[in-house]
């Protein structure tokens, strides 16, 4: 597993400039902008915008957007991209805060979706009693290797970015990366598990 070192850490290198992007001096490095991508019939250009408020820019303009159905957690593409990321609007959700925009690889969306099903358990110990069984009995689903999650909450007028990368049931012996913040860089949040990430200072 000490093969997997090289990956993430190549997918650090990445995700972290991307993410940077989100800051000042927005813009596209060199060439010509990619046409904008039209709506699906229906679609609002305000949900389209709202939702990629998370999104990197060297990847929002192609990004694919999608709106979920919180009956039963299937979802409507607002528009199709070209790209595999995926944005998406969970303001107001059963579950969710009031301000809460997402994107990641489109492979992600099962993932996802079963996230916000269980996050429609108000009690927070019932809630990570479900996780825990899912994760027991191997029925919570495992999101891509090295995909990026990205963020942005709290207050849509000044939103807080988050980003962290998955890296399912990575721990410390698979990956040689700590198991908590002590060291000051780049470490794994809940090791072992589906929902093993790695964070990184400030996140």
């Amino acid at each position: 597993m000490k093969r997997l070192i090289p990956f993430v850490l190549c997918t650090l290198a990445l995700a972290a400039p991307a993410f940077a992007q989100r800051g000042g001096g927005r813009g596209g490095r060199g060439g010509a902008p990619a046409a904008p991508i039209a709506l699906e019939p229906g679609a609002s250009q305000a949900d389209v915008d709202k939702a990629l408020m998370a999104a990197p820019d060297n990847v929002k303009a192609q990004a694919t957007v999608i709106k979920w159905n919180p009956s039963d957690w299937t979802y409507t593409t607002l528009r199709k991209g070209t790209n595999k990321m995926v944005c998406f609007d969970k303001s107001g959700l059963p579950g969710q805060p009031a301000f809460l925009v997402e994107c990641t690889t489109l492979g992600n969306l099962p993932r996802a979706a079963q996230n916000m099903k269980f996050e429609t358990e108000p009690d927070r110990a019932k809630r990570q009693a479900a996780l825990d069984a899912a994760e027991k009995d191997g029925t919570r689903v495992k999101p891509e290797f090295g995909s990026v999650w990205y963020h942005a909450m709290n207050d849509p007028a000044n939103p807080r970015h988050h980003m962290t990368i998955a890296v399912p049931m990575a721990t410390k012996a698979t990956l040689g990366i700590p198991e908590d913040a002590s060291q000051g860089g780049v470490w794994i949040m809940n090791p072992g598990t589906t929902t093993a990430h790695l964070m990184t200072p400030g996140e």
